[in-house]
């Protein structure tokens, strides 16, 4: 076997790796199994997303802790909570926009009712939509300019006492790309 040989077969075996779904940060399909890239289908397997902790403060001062996937591209923007049959309290999705504008959310092929956290660039709640309805498409919106849409389970803000005018803090989002 030449040197040359094996060096070739070392660098096709590292191109190979390289061209991994694991290395590209997405879950393997089974061998056989078609790749659905359809993000509304209900099969669809997207990539891992990132984790932040979101920290909100409840009209009398106490603080309460989302562990959130974020969404910051626009497969997982579109794709957010569908099919999900349940959402633990304490945790939730934060969806991350390019630029500050009045977002609009629907409820299509989510199975579960959510509260709709609408947050402007300094952490102001600008809007929370309560108990969205499963399987909708209803615009749901605030009404004015944000960057952030916190979905947690419905009921949440007012169970814990979250309002309009709140703030909130966000940690681990640094890193993570905003892709329009």
């Amino acid at each position: 076997m030449s040197g040359r040989w094996l060096q070739g077969l070392c660098m096709a075996l590292l191109l190979a790796a390289c061209q991994s779904p694991e290395a590209q940060g997405k879950t393997p399909q089974p061998a056989g199994r078609r790749v659905v890239t359809d993000v509304f289908a209900e099969d669809y397997v997207g990539a891992t997303l990132p984790r932040a902790r979101v920290v909100l403060k409840d009209a009398f001062g106490g603080q309460h802790v989302v562990d959130a996937e974020v969404a910051a591209t626009p497969d997982s923007r579109a794709r957010g909570l569908m099919w999900r049959k349940e959402l633990a309290a304490g945790t939730g999705m934060l969806f991350i926009f390019p630029r500050e504008e009045v977002q609009s959310f629907w409820m299509r092929n989510t199975l579960i009712p959510l509260d709709m956290l609408f947050i402007d660039s300094k952490g102001l709640i600008r809007g929370i939509v309560e108990r969205a309805e499963p399987r909708t498409l209803t615009p749901r919106s605030a009404g004015e300019p944000g960057r952030y849409v916190l979905e947690v389970p419905g009921g949440w803000c007012q169970s814990v006492g979250i309002t309009r005018g709140g703030t909130v803090e966000f940690h681990g989002l640094d890193g993570i790309q905003v892709i329009p």
